[in-house]
């Protein structure tokens, strides 16, 4: 196992289950979770590992900014710099990040979006971690 951490999140590649998770211990601004995203990317590629399992149920402040990079423009890029293996992230979220997704009409655009079937990744939210685990297995 190794891992990486700062102060707002974790990154621990798991080679016992051949996944990589992140994540978040707190709130951060948007430009510090596309530096995230970034190191995951990067110990993605490292252990050459396309599971991984997002862990966001601590960070409740959600900017549409970050969904939208996230779904069109990260996880395509990442995909493509995965290629062969297909990107797969099962997103661990609080009920009140759901309910978040489900009151509004933007954060629903975005997730929609990157839910589509014809995405260059496949993306699915998960209210528990064992669900989370099973689809990443499956």
């Amino acid at each position: 196992m190794s891992a990486s951490e700062s102060a707002a999140r974790s990154i621990t590649y798991r080679p016992d289950l051949g996944l990589l998770i992140g994540r978040w211990f707190m709130n951060a601004p948007v430009a510090t979770l596309q530096a995230d995203y970034r190191a995951l990317l990067a110990a993605a590629q490292e252990h050459h590992v396309g599971r991984w399992l997002l862990d966001v149920r601590r960070r409740d402040q959600l900017d549409p900014t970050l969904g939208q990079w996230t779904t069109g423009t990260f996880y395509p890029e990442a995909s493509r710099q995965l290629a062969p293996l297909q990107l797969r992230i099962a997103v661990l979220c609080s009920p009140a990040r759901l309910a978040v997704y489900a009151d509004s009409a933007r954060q629903q655009e975005y997730l929609n979006y990157g839910l589509a079937a014809e995405r260059p990744y496949q993306l699915q939210l998960f209210g528990d971690e064992g669900q989370a685990m099973n689809w990443l297995n499956g």
